[in-house]
């Protein structure tokens, strides 16, 4: 089986063939960093206008060496949401189209389901199979829009343990280097800097430290970096902005690696998967096989390109569905907000605390 994946959530316009064995067969990713990069962030209208202009030629691409080219597909995988609406429906109102022209399964996927699953893919350019994690696992999905972790039982039994209660981590990256005066998008700049910098050169508090909670917070430590820099200014020279840079960036990650491990302990499971666009960032995978290392607990993180938003997941995502003879009909709608993970606080065991009654 052969399914054509296409994303359009937020800022990436992707198409992708992925067999049901997870071998990834073509993926082609449109980037828009020239469009949004002198505004220093995503601008909404801006980025689904980028999605109607390269929809198709992304989808021809993928398709081109795929044999038959849409006939050689057997079904068609779509993100649904979360993401911004505008750019939502561009990919959304694609796959319909081509699902009801073709007369093919169409799935609608969860795009944090993507994220979730890309380790589970196989691509060419490795000499070797990725290894791949048995379930359940513990997850930790990092990116600019979320920062959560997961128990991942099965490919449709996935349980939110916990998540940031105000920005992700990918944000605060962002946030960082517009302080900074890195450009966008901020991750890859802060992390290139971090590389050659001393992590304990400033002090930056530590996040919702305490083991009591899986949870994550990254809004105070955007604070701090914005008064840091309001006192100081931004370095003038490139070492003590290295420094700078390798300092914010280790808490975020000394976050990020801590919680990740308790919540293995917690659930009493020795493997942990890291994923989303942050997971590229070569400081946390550092620290976290060193973590991990120490603690027996055996470290999954897709290579970089399965990190960052790409379709290739999505259809991934959707291939278990798609062998159990589901699919969606036509008249499914997109979301913005994820509506089967619950936001607010978790207890240890994943259930969502009701503030009216505690």
């Amino acid at each position: 089986m052969r399914v054509l994946g296409i994303e359009s959530s937020c800022d990436e316009t992707a198409a992708a063939v992925v067999t049901d064995q997870g071998e990834v067969l073509a993926d082609v990713v449109a980037s828009q960093i020239a469009t949004h990069g002198p505004y220093g962030g995503i601008v909404p209208e801006l980025a689904s206008r980028a999605h109607i202009r390269a929809i198709i030629p992304v989808i021809h691409e993928a398709l081109s060496g795929i044999p038959g080219g849409l006939a050689g597909v057997d079904a068609i995988a779509v993100t649904r949401g979360p993401g911004l609406v505008g750019s939502l429906l561009v990919g959304v109102q694609v796959a319909k189209a081509l699902a009801w022209s073709l007369d093919k399964p169409l799935v609608g996927v969860n795009h944090l389901d993507g994220h979730l699953f890309a380790i589970y893919l196989q691509r060419r350019e490795s000499d070797e199979p990725t290894s791949v994690p048995k379930m359940p696992h513990i997850s930790l999905l990092v990116s600019g829009g979320h920062t959560a972790l997961y128990r991942v039982e099965g490919f449709s039994d996935v349980v939110l343990l916990a998540q940031t209660r105000d920005d992700a981590a990918g944000e605060a990256f962002d946030k960082a280097a517009k302080l900074l005066g890195l450009g966008y998008p901020g991750g890859p700049v802060i992390d290139e800097l971090a590389a050659r910098g001393q992590a304990d050169a400033f002090s930056f508090p530590l996040p919702m430290a305490s083991r009591k909670t899986l949870d994550f917070s990254f809004s105070g430590l955007k604070t701090a970096l914005a008064r840091h820099v309001q006192q100081a200014g931004v370095p003038k020279d490139e070492q003590t902005l290295a420094n700078l840079c390798a300092s914010f960036q280790g808490i975020i990650v000394e976050s990020l690696v801590r919680k990740s491990l308790l919540a293995c302990e917690r659930e009493a499971i020795d493997q942990l998967v890291i994923t989303g666009g942050v997971a590229a960032n070569r400081g946390l995978r550092a620290s976290a096989k060193v973590a991990c290392d120490k603690n027996r607990i055996t470290l999954f993180v897709p290579p970089p390109i399965s990190c960052t938003d790409n379709a290739a997941m999505i259809a991934m995502a959707a291939v278990h569905r798609l062998a159990d003879g589901e699919s969606d009909d036509l008249s499914f709608a997109v979301y913005s907000r994820d509506p089967d993970r619950r936001r607010g606080k978790f207890r240890a065991d994943g259930t969502l605390v009701d503030h009216k009654s505690e």
